[in-house]
């Protein structure tokens, strides 16, 4: 089977910092590192599954299936899938505007 190397895009690392920095405010820091290595093992298992993930269905009523996501809890983890690496773009709070959210962060608009 052919790993896919992951890489994590410095927005998606700023995504994951705030997320984290929103639960130690609101839930401590034990909680915020839990969510942080939940995150990050769902990102890890793309390197061996990268097709895995569904396509986010805000770009799919765009016709744009070029972007996966994978999710922990209500966190989505949005990627690409390209021929040797995985590339983590966007880590969202799936209760957000997540149409405006993607369509500013992927699509440029």
């Amino acid at each position: 089977m052919r790993r896919h190397k992951v890489v994590v895009t410095e927005h998606a690392v700023l995504d994951l910092e705030d997320i984290a920095h929103y639960i130690t405010l609101h839930d401590g820091p034990a909680r915020a590192e839990h969510v942080g290595r939940q995150i990050e093992k769902a990102w890890s298992s793309l390197s061996t599954f990268p097709h895995h993930g569904n396509h986010p269905r805000e770009l799919l009523e765009l016709g744009n299936r070029r972007f996966r996501e994978v999710h922990f809890k209500h966190y989505r983890i949005i990627y690409r899938v390209l021929p040797r690496e995985v590339v983590v773009l966007v880590i969202a709070d799936g209760r957000r505007d997540m149409r405006t959210l993607l369509a500013r962060r992927l699509l440029g608009a």
